[in-house]
């Protein structure tokens, strides 16, 4: 006997009353159509043919024919009639397994199941309501409840009338079938009976909602995460669109100032070399202030777009460089990475700096730049006013740091509070290996 059909010798040795009266009229209903068949195909068959004194073989072979034929499609007929006779339109317990097994059998939609098995449940026992939860990540879902309008009631907290039964799979628990006895009213013997099997058989349909789910959560993930990519990438254009149009005024205000300045003066000292000599020499001598000035000017130009002693010396050293007298910066690595990560841990540290300074009002700034072997740490901490995390988006200049650090496919983790400064923390992972990595990018 096969593991679905066991269920029910057990049940037929565990009949109630009502089951042995369904059954019986469905026997009593199907030797009436076989006695039917026969009289009117062999008996009365013969007497229009003239064979009265035995059966003709011609007709009986009709008649089973026509018996083996129309046998399923009658019994189930009785089945319904036997159901609304004698369990008030609910199907036995015994058909409510049996319905439950073919389902699983045969192939159809996969989150009807738990609809269904919650139904069928219902129906078979008579129960207010059925809810089937499902086990997801150390949680339990609602998977089906039935009837649809009972998930109030359904929710509220167990009672004496409230039976719960686990659903395994081997050794793993993957959710519940819970129901809500009918007022004044307990399961019967084979109800219950019913209810333990269905737990027992569930395990399969869970599983495969389980798996639904989780692919489901997974892709709606993989979906946020492609528009916050999306988000990303256009604020980056944003980003680099506003830097170039914010060096472009940098270069048209001040070294392009101080290098037509010097021209113009230039031009001048040379008219003035034949006429006035003395003063062709002194303002010669003025345009090496001017000369040194541009020059300035155009190294703290470069410097912002690129910084030369990233390169030659690190994060930490290029920081020292760049950040004003009050920030300590603390090296505890020497480990080099790729320019690309090492250029988004400096300009993420000078862009936290900059938020402290100017929005935290912050009197200590502390810069932390740990280059292990194995990932880039980069900690900014200060005493500012801090904010609640919760309550304030991201910024301009957050996002912009997100951004950076997630193109060298680190994180960023922002901590603070009120009156308690703030804490951010960088992480990028090492490549690997990362001394060849670097050696090769700089060779």
């Amino acid at each position: 006997m096969s593991r679905s059909s066991a269920p029910w010798s057990g049940m037929l040795r565990r009949r109630s009353r009502r089951e042995w009266l369904s059954a019986g009229l469905v026997l009593g209903g199907v030797v009436g159509f076989v006695v039917l068949v026969y009289l009117v195909v062999v008996v009365l068959g013969g007497l229009l043919l003239g064979h009265t004194s035995s059966p003709h073989l011609g007709l009986s072979v009709l008649a089973t024919a026509i018996v083996a034929v129309a046998f399923d499609a009658v019994l189930t007929r009785l089945e319904d009639v036997a159901a609304r006779v004698v369990h008030r339109g609910r199907p036995s317990p015994y058909d409510a397994m049996r319905r439950f097994a073919g389902a699983v059998d045969v192939a159809g939609p996969a989150e009807e199941l738990p609809l269904w098995m919650a139904r069928l449940l219902a129906e078979a026992t008579g129960a207010q309501w059925v809810r089937v939860w499902v086990a997801i990540d150390g949680q339990r879902v609602t998977a089906a409840t039935w009837p649809p309008g009972a998930r109030r009631t359904a929710a509220l907290g167990w009672d004496l009338g409230t039976r719960r039964l686990p659903v395994r799979h081997g050794d793993e628990e993957l959710g519940m079938l819970v129901l809500r006895e009918r007022e004044g009213t307990s399961l019967t013997p084979v109800e219950e009976r019913l209810f333990e099997d269905l737990a027992a058989q569930a395990g399969l349909v869970l599983r495969g909602v389980r798996l639904r789910a989780v692919l489901e959560r997974r892709l709606a993930e993989l979906s946020s995460r492609e528009d916050e990519l999306r988000r990303s990438r256009e604020r980056l254009v944003d980003a680099q669109d506003e830097a170039r149009r914010r060096l472009e005024r940098d270069i048209h205000d001040g070294a392009q100032q101080h290098l037509v300045a010097l021209a113009v003066n230039l031009r001048l000292a040379a008219t003035l070399a034949g006429t006035a000599p003395d003063r062709a020499a002194a303002l010669l001598a003025a345009q090496e202030g001017a000369a040194a000035d541009a020059l300035a000017t155009l190294h703290q130009l470069a410097s912002g777009i690129y910084p030369m002693g990233l390169e030659e010396a690190g994060v930490a050293t290029a920081l020292r460089e760049a950040l004003r007298d009050g920030v300590t910066v603390v090296d505890r690595g020497s480990v080099r990475y790729p320019i690309d990560v090492e250029a988004a841990a400096y300009f993420c540290a000078l862009e936290a700096v900059q938020n402290a300074t100017k929005h935290a009002a912050a009197s200590t700034i502390r810069v932390e730049v740990d280059a292990g072997p194995e990932e880039l740490i980069l900690v900014v901490t200060d005493d500012g006013v801090g904010f609640e995390t919760a309550l304030v988006a991201d910024g301009t200049g957050l996002a912009n740091m997100r951004d950076r650090i997630d193109s060298a496919g680190g994180a960023l983790e922002v901590a603070s509070e009120p009156g308690r400064g703030t804490r951010l923390r960088v992480e990028i992972p090492a490549p690997v290996p990362a001394s060849a990595s670097v050696a090769a990018e700089r060779g």
